[in-house]
């Protein structure tokens, strides 16, 4: 698969044919500070942790705020996992009526709504009248913070 943009939204194919293992150092305490421990003889493959997936994950670019109550901001680079069942409250990159979207998903006995995490957004109601499917479900944002 190649680098694909579509409706501004741009999808790139995941390579696991590099192996990048990461010294692993432990937890690290976000609260009160603790004794260091030494973890360094650790390793943790990126691949391995992040892609469950090979053939149905890809990458994707976030454009917009409309998932900011997520933290997942403008910008962010998305882990998307086609083969993934989207369940009530997953967070799902769909294809409606000829543009792509990310949003998080209600489904009930009803009807599905495309739910924004920012009230600047509307909630999208799919109805059968919509071409709508959902692409794959979101596993990880990954922003630089510095």
């Amino acid at each position: 698969m190649k680098t694909v943009k579509k409706h501004g939204f741009t999808i790139h194919p995941v390579s696991t044919e590099t192996n990048v293992s990461l010294p692993f150092v432990g937890t690290i305490k976000a609260g009160f500070p603790s004794p260091a421990q030494d973890y360094m003889g650790d390793t943790i493959d990126l691949n391995r942790l992040l892609i469950k997936n090979k053939a149905s994950t890809f990458l994707a670019k976030t454009n917009g705020d409309s998932m900011i109550w997520e933290n997942i901001e403008n910008g962010d680079i998305l882990l998307v996992d086609k083969s993934l069942e989207p369940h009530d409250g997953s967070t799902v990159v769909c294809f409606i009526d000829g543009e792509f979207t990310m949003k998080t998903v209600h489904i009930n006995k009803d009807e599905i709504l495309l739910v924004p995490a920012n009230p600047n957004y509307p909630v999208i109601h799919i109805t059968e009248e919509n071409q709508f499917i959902i692409w794959g479900v979101v596993t990880y944002s990954i922003r630089k913070h510095i």
